[in-house]
């Protein structure tokens, strides 16, 4: 199973929101660039990265940041927020980006996350946001009818590389994630899925590495302030 620390973007600074509210920000640094050269150097594979402003604009807001996050690390990166068309995928692309994560879209636009899929293959992941098993889009602002196994195995066939299943109640909250949703999702789909949203223990990362079908796992603010040691982290999933 695979950690990916989490730098979390507002303004050009590394923050964290509590349940995904704007104005519950935490700002844990003002160079993203530094932090992502710190999560390297402790041996980390991949870096989540979220544009939240982008997410509720629809466009790439803090482009500079992720710009310098790439130019800083070797590490492949993963971003998703405010990706909603192929030609802002393409440059994330050209940009040295490794994954693009497609979340709004997922919803209101399936046929854009299909096409990108064949022309990026395995550079793809749907980002499956939810509150009471419904998915939430637009920086989870807006609530939708969309169940998210229904959603999720719409894309079976599509050649996307990653599920990342976040519960919106549990994020930043450092509660626990959602094990037992996550897992039934990855249970019921062939797509890798990552568990996103309350990973904040060693006990958590055990606890989800040990259902035998998540793929992965996001954490941000355990790691900032310190309930995860990520080299210890590392070490035990890789175990």
């Amino acid at each position: 199973m695979i950690l990916y620390p989490a730098i979390d973007l507002k303004d050009g600074n590394c923050v964290r929101l509590l349940r995904g509210e704007m104005d519950a920000a935490t700002v844990f640094g003002t160079d993203p660039a530094a932090q992502a050269a710190q999560f390297e150097a402790a041996g980390c594979e991949w870096i989540h990265l979220v544009d939240l402003n982008g997410a509720f604009a629809g466009e790439p807001v803090n482009g500079a940041a992720v710009e310098a996050i790439l130019s800083r690390v070797t590490v492949p990166c993963q971003l998703g927020g405010g990706i909603r068309d192929m030609g802002t995928i393409s440059a994330w692309m050209d940009k040295g980006l490794s994954r693009v994560i497609l979340g709004t879209v997922a919803v209101e636009n399936p046929d854009l996350v299909r096409e990108a899929a064949r022309e990026f293959p395995g550079k793809v992941a749907v980002g499956l946001d939810a509150r009471n098993g419904r998915v939430a889009t637009r920086g989870w602002a807006e609530e939708t009818d969309v169940m998210v196994t229904d959603l999720a195995k719409s894309f079976e066939d599509a050649g996307v590389a990653a599920i990342i299943y976040t519960d919106i109640d549990r994020d930043g909250a450092m509660g626990g994630p959602n094990i037992e949703a996550t897992e039934a999702l990855a249970r019921a789909v062939e797509i890798p899925v990552i568990a996103s949203g309350g990973v904040s223990s060693m006990a958590d990362l055990t606890r989800l590495k040990d259902t035998g079908v998540i793929s992965g796992a996001i954490s941000g603010r355990a790691l900032y302030e310190g309930a995860i040691d990520l080299s210890a982290a590392l070490d035990l999933l890789r175990a």
